[in-house]
């Protein structure tokens, strides 16, 4: 029993000492007193004089030495100078893309995750959704217009184009200004506000979706607004917020898709004529695909590499990445045919020049700003990714969870709602947990937006974890409608948004790199509370300023380390039992979420320290750290959201059921992340210190918000909240709001009913009108059996999918067709590519 007790009492003094970065003098002392103790008996119980031989003296080093380290002077010489040189070799060299990337965007709530220590205060000072009395105006006015004008099936079959009625709308009413200040012209709305209408948008027509965001994210309008010349913002910015131009921003190369930095656009600095006299300018090629709005576009925005060989700049020969505003009506600029996006009707296509001059004005910013268009770039597209594709997404995953209540309760099999089956109720559950979470998300970080924020490392997450849950929402859906989602024609509700899923996975970083490079690669780096510093201080030109900073740097890092360690076995061991939390009804998983911070922060650190240069290719791991990070960051938007909401009782069993799966997952990721982790040496450690599991939501709880979303009502209506709602019956949407209102209004009379089939004393048989036989026969009213025939006509009206005569799908003339004589004039790199292919198949 003394031996216990004694081993417990040590444990807890150094779970204190480490959870409080206790300095090395403390733990000298510690070890010394713990070390006597024993030589002297007491864990046996006894008090004996030891015997001070050598092996005593040998019990005494580790004490002997920690009490060493305490002094700086010989610190500095045995453990952080030769740490310094260690880390100058192990860590990864930041290349100035890398830095500019780093440093554009800003850190934010991801670093109190990162931190172990999350401070609640900070997550609960992000604003609830906050929108101005124009800003609300503007959505339940030209939004909802807008919304009533689209039909989907019009733009992307019939026209396979959005029509021009829907553009002069958007630009009569600013849609494609929401970013530019009103000084500009623009209509200067929140992110906040531009998440909320782009997501409306989005549940009626996602091609009618892309031609408002883009403009409104990478458009260029806002990197004219804040890197623009006085002349170029009071040009383009009010000519751009009024539609009379219409902007793409050309960045994605054949050969440089994720790894922009690496493109072969090039620019050269050069004299030339421009409107009658010689000026400085660049003399520019490219070959840019996948550019959205291009065929349609006035102004491009151009991303390329430029060069300076007679340094006519100043700036030497290689300046760096350059962006510049070109009309698309300048000579030698070329706007290719439309590309084809999933079928998709919104304008995409390729855009190239051959030794296109401009002049040096028309580089965004001016000269002051050549060479500096990556960070830029990543200045802008953190708020990008932090909006668009989420609120999109978000509203995407909305309207599956609203169009499939509404068919789950209408729709019947074996006399019961295909909603209230088990089978259906486990994708329906997933729909309910999908909804409320994205929207949890997606209202803090436009929030944090709104604030002047610009979370690189949130936007990420938030870009991958948004559109791969819309991913399975709308496979959900389309399981859930099964033959009638497979059907398209203008009562399909979900082919649209299954054809633009994979447009969102691929757009603004495609997943897999957003997942596996930026996320956790890049976030370590930048929410880390001392790594960046250190490498910082590592590449410092000044060695002896370098070491400096670095020392400090060490020290704080050594201290976090130890801390994470003795923090995570402590919360692990009590279960969460005294984290921190706030006051409240959810302070069970404010205090899990700690604890899982804490565990977090410990696998992030020690991966770091071990992987160093070699984080960017072991990115298994990376992957899977990052959707740990997401899961805490989903799970605190969570509880803000509830917070936010006013805590309704109602939703509790939804949070509770999103929150369970939240910590399910981040512990199954990071499970996977330290039993497959590339340092062998390391797992054991945080194996041991890193343990437990949460189990996923029961089928109980699933059942029981799946009831909840089932039913129309404020929970419905919350779940579902800012996306289009058709109130007319003529619309695929519409017809389900209006079936599911008939359906429940209905219902008694439909049990009466379903039990007089069941007893045979109606016969309900095409041919026969059972509705007529159950009143003749008494089991209805004249009013029960109106109303069920009602109920039944707009239900066939949900269930009927589209049928047409073949001359209606033919394709027509000249729609699709790519042959040869249809081209425009080719870039060279195009033409080159053209001939190898046609040898290819000549030889073949």
């Amino acid at each position: 029993m003394a031996a216990i007790i004694f081993i417990l009492a040590c444990f807890a003094a150094m779970v204190a000492l480490g959870m409080r970065r206790a300095p090395l003098g403390a733990w000298a002392i510690f070890v010394a007193v713990a070390t006597a103790l024993i030589l002297m008996g007491v864990p046996a119980g006894r008090l004996t004089m030891p015997d001070l031989g050598w092996g005593a003296l040998a019990a005494l080093l580790p004490a002997a030495v920690l009490g060493l380290l305490s002094v700086r002077s010989i610190r500095r010489v045995a453990l952080t100078r030769p740490a310094f040189g260690m880390v100058k070799k192990i860590l990864p060299p930041v290349s100035n893309t890398e830095k500019e990337a780093l440093e554009a965007g800003t850190v934010g709530f991801d670093a109190e995750l990162f931190s172990g220590e999350p401070d609640w205060a900070k997550l609960r000072a992000v604003a609830p959704i906050t929108l101005t009395d124009e800003e609300r105006r503007f959505i339940d006015g030209p939004t909802e217009e807008l919304c009533r004008m689209l039909r989907d099936w019009e733009i992307r079959h019939d026209r396979r184009e959005v029509p021009e009625e829907i553009w002069d709308f958007v630009k009569r009413n600013s849609f494609l200004g929401m970013l530019i200040s009103k000084s500009h012209g623009g209509l200067g709305f929140s992110a906040q506000a531009q998440s909320i209408i782009l997501g409306k948008i989005s549940s009626r027509s996602p091609d009618a979706v892309t031609i408002v965001m883009v403009p409104n994210s990478l458009g260029p309008g806002e990197l004219i607004e804040k890197f623009g010349t006085h002349e170029q913002q009071e040009y383009y910015l009010p000519r751009l917020a009024r539609g009379e131009e219409v902007p793409c921003f050309a960045l994605t190369s054949p050969m440089a898709g994720s790894d922009a930095a690496s493109m072969r656009d090039i620019g050269t600095v050069v004299k030339g004529m421009h409107e009658g006299r010689e000026v400085v300018g660049i003399r520019l090629s490219w070959d840019k695909r996948y550019i959205t709005l291009a065929p349609k576009a006035t102004l491009l925005g151009l991303a390329f590499r430029l060069f300076d060989p007679e340094n006519l700049l100043g700036k030497g020969e290689d300046v760096g990445i350059t962006l510049a505003l070109v009309p698309a009506q300048h000579p030698g600029v070329n706007i290719g045919r439309r590309h084809l996006p999933c079928g998709n009707a919104f304008p995409n296509g390729p855009t190239w020049g051959e030794n296109v001059f401009i002049p040096i004005d028309w580089v965004i910013g001016g000269q002051q700003y050549v060479g500096q268009g990556w960070r830029m770039l990543m200045s802008c597209l953190a708020a990008g990714r932090a909006i668009s594709l989420p609120a999109s997404s978000t509203a995407g995953a909305k309207m599956m969870l609203r169009v499939s209540t509404a068919y789950g309760r209408v729709r019947k099999q074996f006399s019961l709602p295909v909603g209230r089956m088990e089978g259906i109720e486990e994708p329906m559950a997933r729909l309910v947990e999908t909804a409320y979470t994205l929207e949890a998300a997606r209202s803090v970080t436009s929030s944090m937006v709104s604030a002047g924020e610009k979370p690189a490392v949130i936007s990420a997450l938030m870009k991958y974890q948004s559109t791969e849950r819309m991913r399975q929402s709308v496979n959900d859906a389309m399981d859930i409608a099964a033959g009638k989602a497979i059907c398209d024609g203008p009562s399909n509700y979900l082919q649209s948004a299954y054809q633009m899923v994979p447009v969102g996975i691929t757009v603004e970083g495609a997943n897999i790199l957003t997942r596996n490079l930026i996320t956790f690669a890049q976030g370590a780096l930048r929410a880390h509370p001392w790594l960046y510093k250190e490498v910082e201080a590592a590449q410092h030109p000044d060695p002896r300023e370098g070491f400096r900073l670095f020392e400090t740097a060490f020290e704080g890092h050594v201290g976090f380390a130890v801390a994470n360690i003795f923090g995570a076995a402590f919360h692990n061991l009590t279960a969460g039992m005294f984290a921190s939390a706030p006051t409240g009804p959810n302070g069970y998983w404010y205090r899990q979420l700690h604890r899982a911070s804490k565990n977090f922060a410990l696998a992030a650190d020690m991966t770091v320290a071990t992987l160093g240069g070699g984080l960017k290719v072991r990115q298994r791991t990376t992957g899977r750290l990052a959707d740990a990070l997401s899961e805490l960051y989903l799970l605190s938007c969570l509880l803000k959201r509830f917070e936010d909401d006013g805590q309704p009782a109602a939703d509790q069993p939804i949070l509770d059921y999103c929150a369970q799966n939240c910590l399910h997952r981040f512990y199954a990721a990071l499970g996977d992340a330290i039993r497959n982790h590339p340092t062998r040496a390391i797992r054991p450690l945080l194996g041991l210190a890193i343990f437990g599991s949460f189990a996923p939501a029961s089928d109980a709880q699933g059942k029981a918000i799946v009831r909840l979303a089932l039913e129309p009502g404020e929970v419905r209506d919350r779940l579902t909240r800012d996306i289009y709602v058709s109130r007319d019956p003529n619309d695929a949407t519409g017809v389900l709001e209006a079936a599911l209102a008939k359906v429940i209004e209905t219902e008694a009379a439909d049990r009466k009913l379903e039990r007089a089939v069941r007893d045979g004393t109606v016969r309900r048989f095409l041919g026969n009108d059972w509705f007529a036989e159950a009143e003749r026969k008494g089991v209805l009213t004249a009013d029960e059996a109106r109303g069920l025939r009602e109920a039944e006509t707009l239900v066939a009206r949900v269930v009927a999918v589209d049928h047409f005569d073949p001359e209606e799908i033919a394709p027509r003339a000249g729609v699709g067709h790519n042959s040869r004589g249809a081209f425009p004039a080719q870039s060279q790199a195009q033409a080159q590519i053209q001939a190898a292919n046609e040898n290819f198949y000549a030889a073949e």
